[in-house]
């Protein structure tokens, strides 16, 4: 299979990826997986007293489920095949809430392209997680440090 370098991204370029809908179980998996027992996510009455009217999703959990939606598009349109090491998370907003039942997908913009060194570089990327009604819940940066293609 032919890798993918950093150079093989342009600035703008976009991606899609495919929805999941956020259920019940998966609010108790990650409470159960983190410790994070917060009414406002396990305790339906308390959660109705809420602004939010009802249980809503983790926000990291949000995050977590939201940004991996990428690799369903496939190794090499998400992930360089010279892929080296995820190199950081910055901006992280949690914008909108995710309730029970929506379904999310995550929008990717290349917003940069970094050259590290020689052989190493550094894709930036703009990421939203969005909900059904295309409403933003989510919004943040990453870094993704990969291989250049050889001279």
């Amino acid at each position: 299979m032919e890798k993918v370098y950093m150079e093989d991204y342009s600035v703008g370029e976009r991606f899609v990826s495919p929805a999941r809908t956020m259920l019940e179980s998966d609010i108790h998996a990650f409470a159960s997986l983190t410790g994070d027992w917060h009414p406002v996510h396990t305790d339906v009455e308390f959660a109705k007293k809420t602004p939010f009217g009802e249980r809503i999703a983790h926000g990291m959990l949000t995050l977590c489920v939201g940004s991996a939606l990428i690799f369903r598009l496939g190794q090499y349109i998400t992930l360089p095949k010279t892929f080296i090491a995820f190199y950081g998370m910055e901006s992280v907003r949690f914008v909108n809430p995710v309730k029970i039942g929506d379904t999310i997908h995550c929008e990717v913009e290349i917003e940069a392209l970094e050259t590290k060194d020689e052989k190493r570089g550094i894709i930036v990327s703009r990421n939203t997680i969005k909900n059904q009604r295309d409403e933003d819940v989510c919004v943040y940066t990453t870094r993704a440090l990969v291989g250049r293609k050889p001279l």
